[in-house]
């Protein structure tokens, strides 16, 4: 990866300016999931549009232990997919699948930001939306401001990795821009989206059980 941003931080607070500077309409959120367990789980408000996972990736571990593409689940076309070719942008990344996988429900701010890039790219493969975002100075810049806006200095250097899980046609999509493309993880309903990603995320942290660094947020409709 050549150009490198900062990380965004972990934070609610942080992303919905963010997104809500470009273009999201404030009924739509991120919050904090406090635990995977269904009793926590019903705090969350609803209906969910997306859920993202910040973890300590080891990708030489994942690489390894990952199933081979050959007879593979084929990936719906529905689904809105970017690679990260920018170094610490899968915080925005994130959101960005977030919100295109979900556009059918969220009423962009018409001449947005978000409207204009979903408008843009829609017709584009996942190498020509990193290309695409990569000389986007907009952006990066409205990036810059929400690293700027945590509660700890961001800084260069982390393993933590942002990954979303949307509901597409029914299947169950992680979405990491690191990867070739979505891996589908079994049926899926938006009723069911933030319990069926809180089974796929207990068997990462499982995975990872050397360490906590670990954060939860549903995107969701107030």
């Amino acid at each position: 990866m050549g150009k490198r941003w900062l990380p965004l931080e972990a934070n609610p607070d942080v992303m919905n300016q963010f997104m809500w500077g470009l273009g999201v309409p404030k009924d739509v959120g991120f919050c904090d999931v406090y635990g995977l367990d269904d009793e926590m789980l019903a705090m969350v408000p609803q209906p969910v549009l997306a859920v993202i996972l910040l973890y300590p990736q080891d990708r030489n571990k994942e690489e390894a232990s990952s199933p081979s593409s050959a007879g593979a689940k084929e990936v719906s076309k529905k689904v809105y997919f970017t690679k990260q070719t920018i170094g610490n942008a899968c915080g925005t990344v994130g959101i960005i699948h977030a919100l295109g996988n979900a556009a059918s429900r969220i009423k962009l701010g018409d001449g947005s930001y978000f409207d204009r890039f979903y408008k843009r790219t829609a017709d584009m493969d996942p190498a020509q939306r990193a290309a695409f975002l990569e000389e986007d100075q907009e952006m990066e810049d409205a990036h810059s401001v929400a690293v700027t806006a945590g509660d700890t200095e961001a800084k260069d250097g982390v393993i933590e990795h942002y990954v979303c899980f949307s509901c597409v046609d029914g299947e169950l999509y992680e979405l990491d821009g690191l990867k070739s493309q979505p891996i589908p993880h079994g049926p899926s309903s938006p009723d069911t989206l933030l319990q069926d990603a809180a089974k796929v995320i207990k068997a990462r942290i499982a995975e990872y059980s050397h360490s906590n660094n670990f954060n939860v947020m549903a995107l969701s409709v107030k």
